[in-house]
């Protein structure tokens, strides 16, 4: 495998669940620069639920337009859907211990060396290869998987 066919092999169709509009617009910058493919963004559960089938990692606010809708909108996206779902908020208190089925939660804000760790860490846990999660990533408990180089 060349390193073409390595990079190919770990882009991901990554929904991004964000209520401000240019802090996605920046994430969705930097999952193109990485190679992967945003596939939409949401503002609310209805907005995520509805772009779930096209995604398989998700990046997720908890305060979002319909309100603190993001813990449960994790949880559909893992339980439901199988995505592999990494929240990004500036009220990680809110998680408690975990969401069941979610990676973990980065604490707002992020640096953008940071957000580009993040999401490799999120795209290779979801092809289920080796990484090593950037330091300020809280992994929960409950995490389908842990993987370490």
């Amino acid at each position: 495998m060349d390193h073409r066919d390595k990079t190919q092999s770990m882009t991901c169709n990554v929904l991004v669940v964000e209520d401000e509009i240019l802090v996605a617009i920046e994430i969705e910058h930097v999952l193109e620069e990485l190679g992967h493919a945003p596939v939409g963004i949401a503002v609310d559960s209805r907005a995520a639920l509805d772009l779930a089938c096209r995604a398989e990692v998700a990046l997720v606010d908890l305060n979002l337009r319909d309100g603190a809708t993001g813990p449960e909108i994790g949880r559909a996206l893992a339980e439901k859907h199988g995505i592999t779902v990494l929240f990004m908020t500036a009220n990680p208190s809110q998680l408690g211990e975990g969401i069941p089925g979610t990676l973990g939660v980065l604490s707002k804000p992020v640096a953008d060396d940071e957000l580009r760790q993040a999401i490799c860490y999120a795209a290779a846990c979801h092809k289920k290869m080796e990484a090593l999660p950037p330091v300020r990533l809280r992994l929960f408990e409950t995490a389908p998987q842990k993987l370490a180089s």
